[in-house]
């Protein structure tokens, strides 16, 4: 596990707004999660960061190229290195960007849904952060997939394998736990039972019920 996942501080946890509810959600490839991630937003009437975390990024002075090749990428272990705090490894310098992207994001104080990039981990300090991952059976992964890159299944198949394999690597060097194991999430959940729509509404119901165990009449915004 890298130590830049885990910079934060308890002097930043003393801000903390008590009705600020984070939801980060974790996915395969293919299941659904980025859809699911933002009719969960909608129906909580708070923002969601998927995309719009690259653009934070980019607005640092990184160029968009490089920051959409870089984002959630494994490290080259063979042509990087690095000496204490520093180094010059591009996937890990984006990743770097990012987790402090999304500290800032945080300490505002405004509730939001965020999709991957280890967030649950990044934000371990804040009191109401809600992890989720989100499965799915291999056909629905496989359609969703061919219908969305107008692949065949072949091309399907190994693009779902890829991209898992990269977000995985990527998960598991920066991260507290391993990703998709469910000892590490707050709740793990398989798309195809019900849907985009179903699972976002099941979804929405676990953290009203969350936000009503606490006590927290709304989200922050």
């Amino acid at each position: 596990m890298s130590g830049i996942c885990n910079k934060d501080s308890a002097k930043g946890a003393c801000r903390m707004n008590e009705n600020q509810i984070i939801v980060s959600v974790g996915r395969e490839h293919g299941s659904g999660g980025h859809f699911i991630a933002q009719e969960l937003a909608d129906n909580l009437g708070i923002k969601l960061y998927d995309k719009e975390i690259i653009e934070g990024v980019v607005e640092k002075g990184f160029s968009r190229e490089f920051v959409e090749s870089m984002d959630e990428k494994p490290i080259n272990y063979f042509l990087s290195r690095r000496i204490g705090e520093f180094s010059n490894s591009p996937e890990e310098i984006v990743a770097e960007q990012v987790f402090d992207y999304i500290r800032e994001i945080a300490k505002k104080g405004e509730s939001f849904v965020i999709v991957g990039r280890c967030a649950e981990s990044v934000l371990r300090l804040y009191p109401h952060v809600l992890s989720v991952f989100v499965t799915g059976d291999k056909k629905d992964k496989l359609e969703r997939i061919k219908t969305i890159y107008h692949l065949d299944s072949m091309a399907a198949q190994d693009r779902i394998r890829r991209v898992d394999s990269k977000r995985k690597q990527y998960h598991n060097h920066y991260a507290d736990y391993k990703w998709g194991d469910s000892r590490g999430y707050d709740l793990l959940i398989n798309s195809s039972r019900l849907g985009i729509d179903g699972t976002a509404k099941c979804l929405a119901g676990y953290v009203h019920a969350y936000m009503e165990v606490k006590g927290i009449e709304n989200p922050s915004r």
